[in-house]
């Protein structure tokens, strides 16, 4: 990765603010009810979504490194007359955002190679599901009750097995239970796991963290696994082998993860299962991450 590497990051208009009471329309009254109420709105300013904290984090480094380092784009199944009124709202909470793709209903998942992202966020599970098939890293953004940390700092939580890393021991521990696990990954120690879909996106927040000095960063991540010893040696080695660093890792044993997350302060928190992910949005905002042994393909 140079140093000219932009992070970029697509988001759904969804995500970025609060468009439950238009969406509701939609789901009710239908596509026409839906753009009339939009238009009819445009100039109601829209409250921040799930995501907006994250959002206005990740264009803040750009501030922090002096150099355009992040851009976030826009992906929405709006169509442009309906999209007027998030563009008011971003240009009226001034957020630097100025490339999107407005889609009229249709999947926008196809514009997230085109625009070079490195990570796509939505409320669209099926959108989510076709960005990880075409290999983006991408989640589907849930609501968390609690708000987001005031901290200046962007911390983004990661799990391993088929988040940042591949599932093969996940497959292990549910077609053979834990000891089975174990003892695999005893003995595949120091053999280094193949990569998930998330590994690509770390490595990039790993470069922006390079440009400083590890106090003066603008970005912490963490690991946060319901691994335990010593089933944690080889995710070490295998951060290692990538040259990827880390800033903490939490190996719980199974132990709910939501108050760690809480206690690290996360924006975000990234998991492939469902339940972990219902479970930790009661704490901080959560991407699910459909992918993996836990997803099977949905016929």
């Amino acid at each position: 990765m140079t140093d000219n590497k932009k992070l970029v990051v697509a988001i759904s208009s969804r995500a970025l603010f609060d468009l439950d009471e238009s969406h509701r329309i939609f789901e009710e009254s239908g596509k026409e009810a839906f753009c009339s109420y939009q238009m009819e709105h445009e100039e109601e300013i829209l409250q921040p979504g799930v995501a907006y904290s994250l959002v206005s984090k990740l264009l803040a480094i750009n501030e922090v490194l002096g150099q355009p380092t992040v851009e976030v784009i826009l992906l929405s199944r709006n169509s442009a007359d309906t999209g007027l009124r998030v563009f008011n709202s971003i240009q009226h909470h001034g957020l630097s955002i100025s490339r999107a793709a407005f889609t009229s209903g249709q999947s926008p998942f196809s514009y997230i190679s085109a625009f070079g992202a490195d990570l796509f966020l939505s409320s669209n599970a099926e959108d989510v599901r076709k960005a990880l098939s075409a290999g983006h890293a991408a989640a589907t953004i849930l609501a968390s009750s609690k708000p987001a940390t005031d901290s200046g700092q962007l911390r983004i939580a990661f799990d391993g097995d088929a988040v940042l890393f591949s599932d093969e021991s996940e497959r292990i521990y549910r077609e053979k239970g834990l000891e089975a696990f174990a003892e695999y990954e005893k003995v595949e120690a120091r053999n280094p796991l193949s990569g998930g879909p998330f590994k690509a996106f770390l490595a990039t927040l790993h470069h922006i963290q390079t440009l400083l000095g590890a106090d003066e960063s603008p970005i912490r991540t963490a690991l946060v696994t319901a691994r335990a010893a010593p089933a944690h040696e080889r995710v070490v080695r295998t951060l290692r082998a990538w040259n990827i660093r880390i800033d903490e890792a939490l190996f719980l044993g199974g132990k709910e993860k939501g108050p760690f997350l809480h206690a690290f302060g996360a924006d975000i928190f990234f998991d492939d299962q469902q339940g972990h992910c219902d479970s930790a949005s009661q704490h901080v905002a959560t991407g699910h991450v459909p992918h993996g042994v836990a997803n099977p393909e949905k016929n």
